[in-house]
């Protein structure tokens, strides 16, 4: 069975990491030709997988290896970003931020889905798409859809739109750190209320520096968190309607979030040595730029644009107003 697994893995997995390394010879190449790297390889390996998809398309055999890649690579390096990460950054972080973080979340969520609504998208798939933008992307869509008993079609929908939107914002949000001249820990807070999924925030933060990915990572996964909440929330307002399937706690606190948190409380208390830390660290970027490529690899952007206009539209207004909130979270918390 373990190497039937293995064997389904092997493809995508080696498609995955050839892209990733042509990733990193690009950025080399950049640093040679101009001097500096204008796209990181972690924004590279994404646009190359993407491109490979909508060019080539997915056969049947890469698919395994590229969502192994895509998502257990990826959560693991998660974890192994919690080495770089102590209890004081979090100290630094505040309650105010906490609950800044939590009202940005709940505040999105009824915007958004006011503005689907005023759009003309049903309520269920307003609803799906306000949580996916507010939480955190496709397992915010995945945890509310049972919940709420969504149609087949609004999640494949809310899903595409959190794919195309969610590489834009990647590529774009960086522009922000550039032109208002930000520091690394407002810029982190940016990244971590705006982008919707933690591998995403990764690619976001990482070409800025280590304290934007440490902060964007920390408020990532406050947001992460409060799935549990709005879950519980939509059950109850959805008055607990008969053969409406609950997510388990699996879901609504990934493995990967208590694995970041130990690997985090373990740093705080010393007991990983100090020789470990810098593999460690080349251990979460060499997987990370991986399961970008696979990330990229999971997206043909002609799905995209089938997806509907209505609900792209009410996506990009719905994230302009997170980064709305976000700026006033930084200028009332006097974050520098």
């Amino acid at each position: 069975m373990l190497f039937q697994r293995t064997r389904s893995i092997m493809p995508g997995l080696v498609l995955a990491a050839l892209i990733a390394l042509l990733a990193a010879g690009l950025q080399v190449a950049e640093v040679q030709v101009f001097g500096r790297a204008w796209f990181e390889a972690l924004v590279l390996a994404i646009l190359l997988g993407v491109a490979f998809h909508t060019i080539f398309g997915l056969h049947d055999r890469l698919r395994a290896g590229v969502h192994f890649s895509s998502k257990l690579l990826l959560e693991a390096a998660i974890v192994l970003l919690g080495a770089s990460v102590s209890a004081a950054a979090i100290g630094k972080a505040g309650l105010p931020l906490v609950a800044a973080i939590a009202g940005v979340v709940f505040a999105a969520i009824a915007i958004s889905y006011g503005i689907g609504r005023v759009i003309g998208l049903p309520h269920k798939l307003a609803l799906l798409v306000a949580c996916g933008n507010s939480i955190c992307g496709n397992s915010a869509i995945v945890a509310a859809a049972p919940v709420i008993e969504a149609e087949s079609e609004h999640v494949t929908a809310s899903i595409a739109f959190t794919a195309a939107l969610g590489i834009l914002v990647v590529l774009f949000l960086p522009l922000f750190k550039l032109q208002l001249d930000m520091s690394e820990r407002q810029y982190g807070v940016l990244a971590g209320l705006t982008v919707y999924a933690v591998p995403q925030v990764l690619a976001a933060t990482a070409p800025v520096g280590l304290l934007s990915t440490q902060v964007g990572t920390l408020v990532k996964l406050i947001r992460v968190l409060l799935l549990g909440p709005v879950i519980l929330l939509l059950g109850l307002a959805g008055g607990k309607a008969a053969g409406a399937s609950r997510p388990g706690l699996g879901r609504l606190v990934p493995w990967f979030i208590i694995g970041f948190l130990a690997m985090m409380a373990l740093r705080s208390a010393n007991l990983i040595p100090a020789a470990a830390l810098p593999p460690i660290a080349v251990a979460s970027t060499l997987l990370t730029l991986v399961s970008m490529a696979a990330l990229g690899l999971m997206v043909d952007l002609r799905a995209v644009l089938a997806s509907g206009g209505r609900v792209l539209t009410t996506g990009v207004l719905s994230l302009a107003v997170l980064i709305g909130a976000s700026f006033l979270v930084l200028t009332g918390l006097q974050i520098q």
